[in-house]
Protein backbone atom coordinates (compact mmCIF):
# COMPACT_ATOMS: atom_id res chain seq x y z
CA UNK A 1 0.00 0.00 0.00
CA UNK A 2 1.69 2.96 -1.16
CA UNK A 3 0.97 7.06 0.23
CA UNK A 4 -1.45 7.69 -1.88
CA UNK A 5 -3.80 5.03 -0.41
CA UNK A 6 -2.77 5.82 3.15
CA UNK A 7 -3.83 9.63 2.39
CA UNK A 8 -6.97 8.66 0.92
CA UNK A 9 -7.83 6.32 4.08
CA UNK A 10 -6.68 9.03 6.75
CA UNK A 11 -8.87 11.47 4.36
CA UNK A 12 -11.82 9.29 5.10
CA UNK A 13 -11.31 8.50 8.47
CA UNK A 14 -11.02 11.52 9.04
CA UNK A 15 -14.43 13.19 7.83
CA UNK A 16 -16.36 12.07 11.29
CA UNK A 17 -13.43 14.09 13.11
CA UNK A 18 -13.71 16.88 10.86
CA UNK A 19 -18.11 17.27 10.95
CA UNK A 20 -17.46 17.13 14.70
CA UNK A 21 -15.10 19.65 14.69
CA UNK A 22 -17.25 21.98 12.82
CA UNK A 23 -19.74 21.24 15.13
CA UNK A 24 -17.62 22.33 18.31
CA UNK A 25 -16.72 25.41 15.85
CA UNK A 26 -20.40 26.34 15.47
CA UNK A 27 -21.15 26.46 19.46
CA UNK A 28 -18.04 28.83 19.80
CA UNK A 29 -18.33 32.38 20.68
CA UNK A 30 -15.04 33.20 19.71
CA UNK A 31 -12.04 30.83 17.95
CA UNK A 32 -8.66 30.91 19.50
CA UNK A 33 -5.91 28.89 18.06
CA UNK A 34 -5.73 26.81 21.13
CA UNK A 35 -9.34 25.52 20.28
CA UNK A 36 -7.99 23.76 16.92
CA UNK A 37 -4.90 22.64 18.39
CA UNK A 38 -6.98 20.87 21.14
CA UNK A 39 -9.22 19.11 18.38
CA UNK A 40 -6.55 18.57 16.11
CA UNK A 41 -4.77 16.84 18.84
CA UNK A 42 -6.85 15.16 20.67
CA UNK A 43 -9.07 13.30 16.86
CA UNK A 44 -5.64 13.25 15.33
CA UNK A 45 -4.03 11.49 18.19
CA UNK A 46 -7.04 8.86 18.78
CA UNK A 47 -7.35 8.08 14.69
CA UNK A 48 -3.45 7.37 14.94
CA UNK A 49 -3.65 5.49 18.02
CA UNK A 50 -6.96 3.56 16.94
CA UNK A 51 -5.57 1.71 14.03
CA UNK A 52 -2.31 1.07 16.00
CA UNK A 53 -4.18 -0.55 18.64
CA UNK A 54 -6.30 -2.38 15.95
CA UNK A 55 -3.25 -4.07 14.27
CA UNK A 56 -1.37 -5.21 17.33
CA UNK A 57 -5.41 -6.99 18.38
CA UNK A 58 -5.11 -8.44 15.01
CA UNK A 59 -7.64 -11.12 13.34
CA UNK A 60 -8.66 -12.41 16.84
CA UNK A 61 -11.27 -9.44 17.54
CA UNK A 62 -12.01 -8.62 14.22
CA UNK A 63 -16.06 -10.11 14.75
CA UNK A 64 -16.00 -8.37 18.26
CA UNK A 65 -15.40 -4.85 17.01
CA UNK A 66 -16.82 -5.12 13.85
CA UNK A 67 -20.48 -6.01 15.16
CA UNK A 68 -20.81 -3.30 17.80
CA UNK A 69 -18.46 -0.70 16.36
CA UNK A 70 -21.30 1.21 14.99
CA UNK A 71 -23.29 0.86 18.37
CA UNK A 72 -20.84 2.56 20.78
CA UNK A 73 -19.95 5.31 17.83
CA UNK A 74 -23.94 5.98 17.68
CA UNK A 75 -24.50 6.38 21.20
CA UNK A 76 -21.68 8.12 22.24
CA UNK A 77 -22.16 11.21 19.58
CA UNK A 78 -26.33 11.29 19.95
CA UNK A 79 -25.76 11.58 23.71
CA UNK A 80 -23.14 14.36 23.24
CA UNK A 81 -25.90 15.98 20.44
CA UNK A 82 -28.48 15.86 22.55
CA UNK A 83 -26.64 17.20 25.20
CA UNK A 84 -25.52 19.80 22.91
CA UNK A 85 -29.14 20.96 21.98
CA UNK A 86 -30.41 20.66 26.14
CA UNK A 87 -27.54 23.16 26.66
CA UNK A 88 -28.57 25.10 23.97
CA UNK A 89 -32.19 25.22 25.17
CA UNK A 90 -32.00 25.47 28.45
CA UNK A 91 -28.65 27.13 29.59
CA UNK A 92 -26.09 25.92 31.32
CA UNK A 93 -24.38 27.83 34.28
CA UNK A 94 -20.86 26.96 32.84
CA UNK A 95 -20.84 29.12 29.35
CA UNK A 96 -16.73 29.25 28.88
CA UNK A 97 -15.79 28.46 25.69
CA UNK A 98 -13.37 26.22 26.61
CA UNK A 99 -15.30 24.02 28.91
CA UNK A 100 -16.47 22.37 25.49
CA UNK A 101 -12.91 21.33 25.20
CA UNK A 102 -12.66 19.90 28.16
CA UNK A 103 -11.00 16.35 28.72
CA UNK A 104 -13.86 13.92 29.05
CA UNK A 105 -15.99 15.63 26.40
CA UNK A 106 -13.05 15.74 23.91
CA UNK A 107 -12.00 12.14 24.96
CA UNK A 108 -15.69 10.39 24.18
CA UNK A 109 -15.43 12.44 21.17
CA UNK A 110 -12.35 11.12 20.26
CA UNK A 111 -13.16 7.67 20.72
CA UNK A 112 -16.52 8.24 19.13
CA UNK A 113 -15.11 9.70 16.09
CA UNK A 114 -11.99 6.93 15.95
CA UNK A 115 -13.73 3.47 16.29
CA UNK A 116 -14.00 2.81 12.84
CA UNK A 117 -10.14 3.25 12.62
CA UNK A 118 -9.66 0.57 14.70
CA UNK A 119 -11.22 -1.72 12.46
CA UNK A 120 -9.17 -0.38 9.83
CA UNK A 121 -6.10 -0.98 11.77
CA UNK A 122 -7.20 -4.48 11.73
CA UNK A 123 -7.28 -4.49 8.27
CA UNK A 124 -3.97 -3.40 8.39
CA UNK A 125 -2.46 -6.19 10.31
CA UNK A 126 -3.39 -8.53 6.84
CA UNK A 127 -1.86 -5.90 4.36
CA UNK A 128 2.12 -5.45 3.57
CA UNK A 129 2.31 -1.76 4.75
CA UNK A 130 4.33 -0.06 7.47
CA UNK A 131 2.12 0.38 10.22
CA UNK A 132 3.99 3.33 12.34
CA UNK A 133 3.99 5.10 8.58
CA UNK A 134 0.34 4.84 8.05
CA UNK A 135 -0.09 5.65 11.56
CA UNK A 136 1.41 8.60 10.91
CA UNK A 137 -0.39 9.80 7.75
CA UNK A 138 -4.10 9.05 9.39
CA UNK A 139 -2.28 11.16 12.41
CA UNK A 140 -1.43 13.92 10.52
CA UNK A 141 -4.17 14.25 8.22
CA UNK A 142 -6.66 14.06 10.53
CA UNK A 143 -5.33 17.03 12.80
CA UNK A 144 -5.15 19.02 10.20
CA UNK A 145 -8.42 18.78 8.69
CA UNK A 146 -9.93 18.70 12.42
CA UNK A 147 -8.18 22.22 13.15
CA UNK A 148 -9.74 23.33 9.66
CA UNK A 149 -13.20 22.18 10.86
CA UNK A 150 -12.56 24.20 13.48
CA UNK A 151 -12.88 27.50 11.99
CA UNK A 152 -15.13 26.25 9.09
CA UNK A 153 -17.63 25.80 11.87
CA UNK A 154 -17.07 29.34 13.76
CA UNK A 155 -17.75 30.90 9.94
CA UNK A 156 -21.15 29.03 9.79
CA UNK A 157 -21.78 29.75 13.31
CA UNK A 158 -21.39 33.39 13.17
CA UNK A 159 -24.37 33.30 10.55
CA UNK A 160 -26.50 30.64 12.56
CA UNK A 161 -26.46 32.86 15.75
CA UNK A 162 -27.73 31.55 19.01
CA UNK A 163 -29.19 28.11 17.56
CA UNK A 164 -25.42 27.10 16.55
CA UNK A 165 -25.34 24.83 19.50
CA UNK A 166 -29.01 23.13 18.39
CA UNK A 167 -27.23 22.72 14.85
CA UNK A 168 -24.07 21.38 16.19
CA UNK A 169 -26.15 18.84 18.46
CA UNK A 170 -28.31 17.76 15.44
CA UNK A 171 -25.13 17.03 13.49
CA UNK A 172 -23.69 14.99 15.94
CA UNK A 173 -26.57 12.85 16.32
CA UNK A 174 -26.73 13.11 12.22
CA UNK A 175 -23.12 11.47 12.13
CA UNK A 176 -24.10 8.80 14.71
CA UNK A 177 -27.41 8.32 12.47
CA UNK A 178 -24.97 8.02 9.60
CA UNK A 179 -22.30 5.69 11.09
CA UNK A 180 -24.99 3.49 12.14
CA UNK A 181 -27.15 3.24 9.20
CA UNK A 182 -24.11 2.76 6.93
CA UNK A 183 -22.90 -0.37 9.42
CA UNK A 184 -26.66 -1.83 9.64
CA UNK A 185 -27.16 -1.87 5.56
CA UNK A 186 -23.40 -3.41 5.29
CA UNK A 187 -24.55 -6.12 7.25
CA UNK A 188 -27.57 -6.81 5.82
Amino acid sequence: MGIIELVLIAIGLSMDAFAVSVAKGLSLRRIEPRHALTAGLWFGGFQALMPLVGYFLGRSFAGVVTNVDHWIAFGLLALIGLNMIRETIWGDEEDDASSDFGFRTMFVMAVATSIDALAVGISLAFLSVNVWFAVLIIGVVTLIISASGIYLGRIFGSRLGDKAGIVGGLVLIAIGIKILVEHLIEGV
